[in-house]
């Protein structure tokens, strides 16, 4: 899960946080994030806990030592630094979702999409676009396939609902390719 540090402006992300971790936890699905208190991720780790589902965190030494961390979390994994942290995220998720965030949430999905593109894992990618939040980068991305810089198969492997249910079905359902050569040369 990538999301917010941040609250958000309005409070219809924390809503959509916390029904995506009931969501979730109906089915049996634990949080991996990035361990915060704060944000978004501290309302996702709170619905998934209150929900009485699993939530791991995933945390860099520096901001642990701000006491950033989520206190009541199933597990707590502290590590180095950031490089550390998204690839054991990576290595503890069986699928990725992005909530509205900041630049953080942004480098991360894109990352987890490009290792999907490069075949390092086949896992499947999302995003929950509330209110829509995503409307304009969605927008983008058609509009870099239209110009050829990303191909209509890697495009279609970032899938995105606006409904926290709607979004697992579809994560649930999408087929990964594995992808031989994903690159012509000139």
């Amino acid at each position: 899960m990538y999301c917010g540090s941040s609250i958000g402006a309005r409070g219809v992300y924390s809503q959509a946080a916390e029904q995506l971790g009931q969501a979730m936890v109906s089915r049996d699905i634990g949080l991996v994030f990035g361990a915060g208190r704060v944000g978004l991720m501290g309302a996702i780790a709170d619905a998934v806990l209150d929900a009485g589902g699993e939530a791991h965190g995933v945390i860099p030494e520096k901001l642990m030592d701000l006491e950033l961390a989520h206190p009541g979390l199933t597990e707590l994994y502290v590590v180095q630094g950031m490089h550390p942290r998204k690839l054991l995220m990576g290595q503890l998720s069986d699928a990725f979702i992005a909530m509205p965030g900041g630049f953080g949430t942004f480098e991360e999905l894109f990352e987890v999409i490009t290792w999907t593109q490069l075949n390092y894992h086949l896992k499947p990618v999302g995003l929950l676009n509330v209110d829509g939040y995503y409307d304009g980068l969605l927008a983008f991305l058609d509009h870099a396939c239209a110009e050829g810089f990303v191909r209509d198969l890697h495009r279609n492997m970032l899938v995105s609902d606006s409904d926290p249910n709607a979004l697992i079905d579809k994560l649930a359902a999408v087929d990964v390719p594995e992808l031989g050569k994903w690159i012509d040369e000139v």
